[in-house]
Parts: structure tokens; C-alpha cells; sequence
């Protein structure tokens, strides 16, 4: 049987070799240069390429659980599994996230690369995928410059984001063309713009942080790690993962910042500091505690800047611990689909078999990977859902 795959990309890729497993003829159409080139710039350069943790409940959309038997089909071990088949050496992080163990995307690409190198996997670059039809027998693909046909046709071309490395709406066109439907679509993984003129004066500053999405005295979403201060707002690996809730949550939300998270009595440590600063100027309080122009902004923000230490008083000290334990800046948005990792919404998951990934409304079609409305939590879950539903589409059951 022939089957032609519309997307080069990890799903792609993990379709086509599942496919030629099957003994199918594959075809395999990626519309730019090279294939995989989104794949290099996961985990910065190193493909945070799974995660030992992986379970439905690291998985967003409209039926998360939609995600469940691909990932039981084809779960971490066997990922693991597989790229040491192909002669990848891998390491896993105390957090759970795998990376190839050069630390470096190319090697998670290049073993891939070489996997398809085999005589039932055709791998046509440069087409760009136009059209999509069905027929009597199977399906006829056009691109800008050739047409083919299939049997069966895997859609895997990617969401959205991330438009720089090849994210496109494609997908959705060609889906939308056979009679799919799509949820609305967001941007997440990305970075949250923020409307004051604080993080501005930060730019380049790190800060470990407990980091909430609040609406009112809702908690919407929360995380611990590290915080980047950016001319926009805020950016890092703990601001992507909540990066979700700002995209999706409409208006109305602020972010709330606690920059000491695990002190049991800031005032006192902060009467202790007044105590050994003596006249120093009061906005130097926080030194030692955070980065030193971070500490000064937060003290700022609480109005005391050149007062001497031992002039503050009891309300200025607590102006200065409402400061550090709960900053808070209006959110504006989030930086758009140019700059997310991941595209939140997709095709929706009602009209496609989960056990198969087969279409529900265009029998022979299929879909896998971040086109379809599943997107993952930040630490290798969208990499990990790439594999899985890739593989069990290339089943082609």
C-alpha cells in the first residue's frame, strides 16, 4: 500500500519509519529544504526530546484523554527504545527530561535523517502541499510543482507556531478541505508580555520565582522556577509552562510574583537587615536576597529608595515584603505564534479515532502531531505526543 505523508517534522518522521515497518510504500512531502528543521531548536538547541513523565495529565485541548491510547501504544520506554535502535545515546535529568546525550539537537536529527535513508521511503522536499482529494481508490495530492497519489494520506504537518522554523496553517487548510473542522487556536510555550515599566528596566535579569496566573482571587495557573525579565515583560522556562492559561484566559489577569517562595518569616529577616543596614539607603535592603538591581526595583516599587535603613518603619518594611513575596504586573498578552514553541487547539479530536488516528468523516485520512488540538506541557510532553501519535498513525490501522 502507498501512503503519503504531508509533514517532515517529528510526527512526521516518526509516521514514515513507522509505516515502512509495516512494509508500506511511503511517500513523504516537507515543504521545506530539509526535514526536521523545527526539531533543532527544542530545548534550546539540545531537543528536550521526551519526558519520563509523560501522561495524559501533562496534555491540554478539548479531550486531553483523546491523547491516552497513543501514548499507552507507544510510551516513553519504547521511545527510548527506539532512538537506541537508532544509536542514540540518551540522558534524563532529575525533572524527567530526556536530551540526547551530545546535547545536541543535530544527533536526535541526524539519527532520524538516517533512518529514512531506506528503499520504501521516498522523501520529496521543497513541495508544498496545495491540494488534497479524495478518489475512487485513494487520494490525489497536488503540490506547487508535482502530483501524486496514495492510498492513504497521514496528515502531520504542524501547528502554527513557531512560523520562523515552519510553522504554517496547512494543515488546517487541507483538513478543513476534506470536510475537518478546527478549534480556535493559540499560542503557548511563549513568552507574556506585561504592562509595566518595571521589567523593562530589568531586561537580562534572571530570578528564581513562584510565578501565578491570577484572575481576581483565582488562581488559574501556577509554577516555580526561573523568571526572565524582558523589554516586553517576562520570559523562561517557568513562564512558558504558564504561558498557556495568559494565551487562552482572555483579560483581566495579572501575574503575581513571589521571589522568596520558601522563607517562613520575611519580616523578621527583613528587621534583621534594617538592623545591620544603619543609615544605608533603604533600597539597598533586599541586597543579597535577589540580583541586586532586582532587589532595588522591588524596593522602588514599594516607594522607599534613598531613605536610611533606619529610618523605615514598620509599614515600610511591609511594603517592601508585599513587594518581594507578591509583585504584581497587569498582563498585556502573550507574544505571538512568530516566537511560541507550541500551537495550543487544532483539528478536533471528535472526528478522529483515537485507537488509529484514522478520520472519522474521510475514512483512509489521517492525522498526528500538533495539528491535532493535543498540545503538551513544557519538558519534552509535545515531542513525546509527536512520537506516539506519529507511530500509531503509521500503523495505518
Amino acid at each position: 500500500m502507498k501512503v503519503c505523508i504531508i509533514g517532515g517534522g517529528a510526527s512526521g518522521m516518526a509516521a514514515a519509519l513507522s509505516a515502512a515497518e509495516s512494509g508500506h510504500h511511503v511517500l513523504l512531502l516537507e515543504r521545506q529544504a530539509r526535514v526536521g528543521r523545527k526539531l533543532l531548536s527544542t530545548g534550546n538547541g539540545r531537543c528536550n526530546l521526551t519526558n519520563l513523565h509523560a501522561s495524559p495529565a501533562h496534555y491540554h485541548g478539548r479531550q486531553p484523554e483523546f491523547c491516552r491510547s497513543a501514548l499507552e501504544r507507544f510510551p516513553v520506554r519504547d521511545t527510548l527504545a527506539f532512538f537506541a535502535s537508532l544509536g542514540l545515546v540518551t540522558t534524563a535529568e532529575d525533572s524527567g527530561r530526556v536530551y540526547p546525550y551530545s546535547n545536541m539537537a543535530g544527533s536526535v536529527l541526524d539519527v532520524l535523517r538516517f533512518a529514512l535513508e531506506q528503499p520504501n521511503i521516498d522523501l520529496r522536499t521543497a513541495q508544498v502541499v496545495t491540494s488534497v482529494k479524495r478518489r475512487a481508490d485513494g487520494f490525489t495530492i497536488r503540490t506547487e510543482s508535482d502530483t501524486f497519489t496514495a492510498d492513504r494520506v497521514i496528515l502531520a504537518a504542524g501547528g502554527c507556531a513557531g512560523s520562523k522554523l515552519g510553522g504554517v496553517m496547512d494543515g488546517y487548510q487541507i483538513a478543513k478541505s476534506l470536510g475537518h473542522h478546527r478549534t480556535a487556536l493559540y499560542p503557548s510555550l511563549v513568552q507574556i508580555k506585561t504592562d509595566s515599566p518595571y521589567p523593562r528596566s530589568l531586561k537580562g535579569i534572571k530570578a528564581d520565582a513562584q510565578i501565578r496566573v491570577m484572575r481576581g482571587d483565582t488562581v488559574l495557573a501556577e509554577n516555580q522556577g526561573e523568571v526572565l525579565f524582558t523589554e516586553y515583560g517576562i520570559s523562561g522556562p517557568a513562564v512558558f509552562e504558564i504561558s498557556r492559561a495568559v494565551s487562552t484566559g482572555g483579560d483581566g489577569l495579572r501575574l503575581v510574583l513571589d521571589f522568596w517562595s520558601d522563607a517562613s518569616d520575611t519580616m523578621a529577616w527583613l528587621r534583621q537587615r534594617q538592623a545591620a543596614s544603619g543609615n544605608r539607603a533603604g533600597g539597598t535592603l533586599l541586597t543579597g536576597i535577589v540580583h541586586t538591581r532586582l532587589g532595588q526595583m522591588l524596593c522602588k516599587s514599594a516607594g522607599i529608595t534613598n531613605q536610611p535603613a533606619n529610618t523605615l518603619t514598620d509599614a515600610h518594611l511591609n511594603a517592601i515584603w508585599l513587594a518581594l513575596r507578591s509583585f504584581t504586573l497587569p498582563v498585556l498578552g502573550v507574544c505571538g505564534f512568530d516566537q511560541a514553541q507550541v500551537t495550543a487547539g487544532g483539528l478536533r479530536t471528535d472526528e478522529f479515532d483515537p485507537d488509529t488516528l484514522q478520520s472519522r468523516i474521510m475514512p483512509g485520512f489521517y492525522a498526528c502531531g500538533e495539528v491535532l488540538d493535543i498540545d503538551g506541557d513544557c519538558g519534552g510532553f509535545n515531542l513525546q505526543w509527536a512520537w506516539s501519535s506519529g507511530r500509531l498513525a503509521g500503523k495505518l490501522n
